[in-house]
């Protein structure tokens, strides 16, 4: 493929600045509102995204929307693979590694199921099921943009964020308390948080407030499901290539997007460690920045009206894989006494 001219890549650049630059601004304003008075950036820079949807009818800001909504996008979850390494795998040991694998796969299996049951498209379960299942809504993000790029989709992508980060805010809260009082040992604790709360942050959080050591495992744990994004994702891409929605949205689609071999890599390096506390820490804080970004530029190309059009059936979805989750893992722990 010839390289672009100097001229071309100014005009393209100069096309994306204006909608590149709101998407931006929101993402520092959800960031002001999350460090000053607290609450998910992510949830803040969808929920402004969504007061500027005006904006996406103006043709000079649409182009800088899309680059920030799907090549940002996948630029941040590629730098997610810099915090990740195959000795925290390996710490999980075999029959923790399993139970979770196999939690996130049944989760994700289980969320197809309700879509069929509910009559909704199954693109729907496997947004909802790898939210719930993996990260939250970094694995939203993911799976949309290897998903066909309709407008259902896309206002499904919106109502799957909102709805995994406000029950993901939830459980951070409740579950500490509710492994206090069933008294769960430390270890274990920290597998049920890391193995069921959906995003990253939060399961963090939650697993300091019961310790540091209940915070390690649950970090490891959580970093685990996280990695399983990639050959879900992958797997999901390769089923949807020959989409007649896919395959509009690029002339030639390849059979492992570019940005899920760069996580791999990057996976691979820090497993050597080539990346030091500092880059781990600028790439995690890049990659946290340009998906706030990115939702900020979805946020903008939806309304209200269209995720009002979804109806309850979505929400009951996220709902009943979460509980069917967290049941299933603390299911498997009291069983069979897990531990790192």
């Amino acid at each position: 493929m010839p390289f672009s001219s100097p001229s071309s890549l100014f005009s393209s650049l100069t096309l994306r600045l204006p909608g590149t630059l709101v998407c931006v601004v929101i993402a520092l304003a959800a960031t002001f509102l999350s460090e000053h008075y607290g609450g998910p950036q992510l949830l803040y820079a969808l929920l402004i995204g969504l007061a500027f949807h005006f904006l996406c009818s103006n043709p000079r800001v649409r182009p800088g929307v899309d680059f920030c909504g799907r090549s940002l996008l996948r630029i941040g979850v590629a730098l997610l693979g810099v915090r990740i390494t195959l000795t925290q795998v390996a710490r999980l040991g075999l029959e923790s590694a399993v139970v979770i694998a196999v939690g996130v796969a049944l989760t994700i299996l289980f969320g197809l199921l309700l879509a069929r049951w509910l009559k909704r498209p199954r693109e729907e379960g496997l947004l909802s099921g790898g939210a719930v299942a993996i990260c939250g809504a970094s694995a939203v993000l993911a799976l949309s943009s290897v998903l066909p790029q309709t407008r259902e989709n896309e206002r499904f992508t919106l109502l799957a964020v909102v709805g995994v980060t406000v029950l993901s805010t939830l459980s951070m809260v409740i579950y500490p308390f509710a492994l206090k009082a069933i008294g769960l040992p430390p270890e274990q604790a920290g597998i049920f948080l890391g193995g069921t709360i959906h995003d990253v942050a939060q399961v963090v959080a939650a697993g300091m407030m019961l310790g540091p050591a209940v915070g390690d495992t649950a970090t490891v744990v959580k970093l685990f499901r996280v990695m399983l994004l990639m050959p879900i994702v992958v797997f999901v891409a390769i089923s949807y290539r020959n989409h007649p929605d896919t395959k509009a949205t690029d002339d030639e689609v390849p059979l492992v997007p570019g940005f899920l071999l760069a996580f791999i890599v990057l996976v691979l390096l820090a497993s050597i460690g080539t990346f030091t506390p500092d880059m781990t820490q600028l790439a995690s804080s890049t990659s946290r920045w340009l998906l706030v970004t990115a939702i900020a530029a979805a946020g903008i190309k939806t309304s209200f009206e269209d995720l009002l059009k979804l109806g309850w059936q979505p929400v009951a979805m996220l709902v009943g894989e979460t509980v069917f989750i967290a049941s299933l893992v603390l299911a498997a722990i009291v069983t069979l006494r897990l531990g790192l």
